[in-house]
C-alpha cells in the first residue's frame, strides 16, 4: 500500500504504528498508543465530516501542495485530515499559555500534545488549560522529546514520565516542550504530508556488560571510603628510599654482605684486584691494552670499582647510574662487549685463589656472578647511549700548584678511565660555575698514570678560569668533557717533530714530551717555549726533565724581554729560524691568537710546507 494521494491516512497510520512496532522494539509502547488514536479518530472524522461547525473554515490545502509535492486529496469522498494541517500552520496561542511558566520562545508547553488536532474522547479527562491549547511559536517536526531521540529516557522526577495524569506521555516531551505526537516517526522517517521515505530501524541499544571477571565491580562505597581503602592497601610501610620492596631490599642487603665477607677473606680489595687484573692479562690482554693507563694506574682503577660497587649494591639506582658511566668510558677506550664476557668469571676466580683452601662456598660464587650479570647488563645499556649524549668524566683535584699570582698548575685524578691522546684538549665545567665549559689543553702521560695536568691563566677572577686558580683545592670535584683537537705525534715514526709554545700553550708541548719519554720515542724532537719575560717560565724544571728522559728531546726556552738569563732572548720566531732546518719535521703550534698566525707565516717563510703545521683553532 503506498502513501500517494488516493491512501486513507488512518490506514497509514495504523501501518505506520505496525511498522514502528516490527522495527523499534524501545518504542513498542508508543507505536500501541498510535493505533489506539488511528482506531479512535475513524467515527471521529466522519462525524466531524457530517456535521462541520457553521463558522469553521473549509480546511485549506496543505503548504507541500504549494511545493509540488504530493499529498493527501480532499474530496466527498475522503474525508479531511486536520492533524496534516497543523504541522504547517501554527495553532492559536490561548491567553493562558503564554503566562505559564516553563515557555521558550518558539516552544511551548501543551496540555496534551496532539490534541488539537484530535477531539476528546467521550470518557477522557479533559488536559489541562483546554483542548485546543498549544504551545507558542510552530511546532517541531518529531515525535518524542530531544532526548528520546537520542537515546536518553526522557524520565521526569520519581522515574515517571511527565504527562497528563491517567495518560502515560509517551513522547516524554509533550508537557515539557509542548512538542505533539503522533505526527512525525523519527525512527522510520514518514511524514503525512508527503511521499513515505523509510530509513533503516535504529538499533536498540544492548546492556551495559561489566568489566572484568566477576568480583571486580567498583565498589559501591562513597569517595571518602574509596580513598582511605587506597590509601591503605597501597602505603607501604618501611619501604626503601627508593620504592623497592622491603625484600628485595633485604635480598640485596644479603649479597652485599656476602660480597663484602668473601672479599675479607680473599685478603683485601687490593690482592683481589691484582689478581683480576693477572687473570684478565691471560684471558682478554686486548681488553687491558685498551685502557689508559700503567699497570699500577689499572690496577688502582680496579681496586677502586670494586670497593665502590660493594659499597654502593644495596643502592641500585646508584649502581645503574655507575655502570653506564663505566660502559660510555669503555665504549669511548674501544673496548668490545664481547671481552667482557669473562670478568664475572675471573672475579669469582680472583677471589677464590685468595682463600684458604675450605673457606670457599657455593654462595660467594654465586653472588659475584649475579652481581657481574647485572652490572654487565647496565654497562652495556650505558655504552650505547655515547652516540646520543656526550660522556662525561668525574675528576678529583688531587694537586694545586700556584705558579704566579695569576697562574696555577691543577692536578686532575678521573674515576674512571679516560682515554686521550698527548697534544689533544678537552673542556671543563667547575661546580661554581655551572653549565659553563672552557677548553684546557691536557698536560699528562696517559702511558704513564692517570693523572692530568691543567695550565690555567686567571682572565676572570669568578668565571672558570678564575675559579680553576683562586678557589679550587685538593679533593673538589671537576668535571671534563670528551677531548677533541687532531694534534698528537706524527704516525711516521722516523720524522722529526717541532713544537713551539707559547705562555701556557707549553701545555700540549709537555703531553708530547712525556709520551716520547714514556715509550722511548728516538725521533728527534726540538721544543721552543716562547715567553715575555723570564718569570713566566714557570714549568722549566719538568719540561727538561721530561727531556733528559727522552732519548732526542730539547727544551729551548726564549725570553722576549729584560734579562734573559741562561737561555736565548728575542722572537721565538728568530730562534727557531737561528736553530736549523725544519722541512722535514711535523710542526706543532700552540700559543695566543697572534703568536700562531706569526709563526705560521714565519714557517712559511722558512719552507715548512703549511701542510706539516698543525694548530688547533683558537678559541
Amino acid at each position: 500500500m503506498s502513501s500517494g494521494p488516493g491512501s486513507d491516512p488512518h490506514l497509514l497510520a495504523l501501518l505506520r504504528a505496525i511498522r514502528l512496532r516490527q522495527s523499534a522494539p524501545d518504542a513498542a509502547a508508543a507505536g500501541a498508543a498510535d493505533a489506539a488514536a488511528a482506531l479512535s479518530e475513524l467515527p471521529a472524522g466522519k462525524q466531524k465530516r457530517a456535521e462541520p461547525d457553521a463558522g469553521a473554515e473549509p480546511p485549506a490545502a496543505p503548504e507541500a501542495a504549494d511545493s509540488g509535492a504530493p499529498g493527501p486529496a480532499v474530496g466527498p469522498d475522503r474525508p479531511a485530515v486536520p492533524a496534516i494541517t497543523s504541522f504547517f500552520r501554527p495553532a492559536a496561542v490561548s491567553a493562558g499559555s503564554a503566562a505559564r511558566p516553563g515557555n521558550v520562545s518558539g516552544i511551548g508547553r501543551t496540555g496534551q500534545a496532539g490534541d488539537a488536532a484530535r477531539p476528546v474522547s467521550e470518557g477522557e479527562p479533559a488536559p489541562p488549560g483546554g483542548a485546543g491549547t498549544t504551545g507558542a511559536g510552530s511546532e517541531l517536526l518529531w515525535r518524542g522529546d530531544q532526548g528520546a531521540a537520542l537515546g536518553r529516557s526522557g524520565l521526569g522526577p520519581g522515574g515517571q514520565r511527565r504527562g497528563v495524569a491517567g495518560h502515560e506521555d509517551r513522547a516524554g516531551a509533550s508537557a515539557a516542550y509542548g512538542v505533539p505526537i503522533n505526527r512525525v516517526n523519527p525512527i522510520t522517517g514518514i511524514n503525512p504530508g508527503g511521499p513515505v521515505t523509510p530509513t533503516p530501524a535504529v538499533p536498540g541499544v544492548p546492556p551495559a556488560r561489566p568489566i572484568g571477571a566477576p568480583g571486580t565491580e567498583f565498589p559501591s562505597v562513597t569517595p571518602a571510603e574509596y580513598a582511605a581503602h587506597f590509601a591503605r592497601n597501597t602505603t607501604r610501610r618501611h619501604a626503601a628510599a627508593d620504592g623497592m620492596d622491603p625484600g628485595d631490599a633485604l635480598a640485596l642487603q644479603d649479597t652485599q654482605r656476602l660480597l663484602s665477607t668473601s672479599l675479607t677473606f680473599a685478603g683485601g680489595v687490593d690482592e683481589v684486584a691484582e689478581r683480576l687484573w693477572r687473570a684478565l692479562l691471560q684471558a682478554q690482554p686486548d681488553l687491558l691494552t685498551a685502557l689508559p693507563g700503567s699497570v699500577d694506574s689499572q690496577r688502582r682503577q680496579l681496586a677502586r670499582a670494586i670497593t665502590w660497587l660493594v659499597h654502593r649494591l644495596d643502592d641500585p639506582p646508584a649502581v645503574v647510574a655507575g655502570a653506564g658511566q663505566v660502559g660510555a668510558v669503555l665504549a669511548e677506550c674501544g673496548v668490545q662487549w664481547s671481552q667482557l664476557h669473562l670478568v664475572g668469571a675471573a672475579l669469582a676466580e680472583a677471589m677464590r685463589a685468595g682463600m684458604p683452601p675450605g673457606t670457599w662456598r657455593q654462595d660467594f660464587d654465586q653472588a659475584w656472578r649475579w652481581t657481574w650479570q647485572h652490572v654487565y647488563e647496565w654497562i652495556v645499556h650505558g655504552g650505547t647511549l655515547i652516540a646520543y649524549q656526550p660522556t662525561v668524566w668525574e675528576t678529583e683535584v688531587v694537586g694545586h700548584d700556584l705558579r704566579r699570582p695569576d697562574l696555577a698548575v691543577v692536578r686532575l685524578r678521573p674515576f674512571l678511565p679516560m682515554p686521550y691522546r698527548p697534544g689533544q684538549y678537552a673542556r671543563v665545567e667547575v661546580g661554581a660555575v655551572p653549565g659553563v665549559w672552557r677548553p684546557y689543553s691536557l698536560a699528562g702521560a696517559p702511558q704513564v698514570d692517570d693523572v692530568i695536568e691543567l695550565h690555567v691563566r686567571a682572565k676572570t677572577e669568578t668565571g672558570v678560569s678564575g675559579t680553576l686558580v683562586h678557589g679550587t683545592r685538593p679533593g673538589d670535584r671537576v668535571r671534563i668533557g670528551r677531548p677533541e683537537g687532531e694534534m698528537g705525534l706524527p704516525a711516521e715514526p722516523g720524522r722529526g717533530v717541532l713544537m713551539i709554545a707559547g705562555d701556557t700553550g707549553v701545555a700540549p708541548m709537555k703531553a708530547m714530551l712525556a709520551e716520547l719519554a714514556a715509550v722511548r720515542d728516538t725521533r728527534p724532537a726540538v721544543l721552543f717555549w716562547g715567553v715575555r719575560n723570564l718569570g713566566e717560565l714557570y714549568d722549566i724544571e719538568s719540561l727538561t726533565a721530561l727531556a733528559r728522559q727522552a732519548p732526542r728531546a730539547t727544551v729551548v726556552p726564549v725570553v722576549a724581554e729584560g734579562n734573559p738569563g741562561p737561555y736565548a732572548s728575542g722572537l721565538v720566531t728568530d730562534a727557531v729560524a737561528a736553530y736549523g732546518e725544519w722541512s722535514r719535521h711535523e710542526v706543532y703550534l700552540a700559543g695566543p691568537p697572534l703568536m700562531l698566525a706569526a709563526t705560521s707565516i714565519a714557517l712559511r717563510q722558512l719552507g715548512v710546507d703549511p701542510a706539516r703545521i698543525h694548530h688547533d683553532a683558537p678559541e
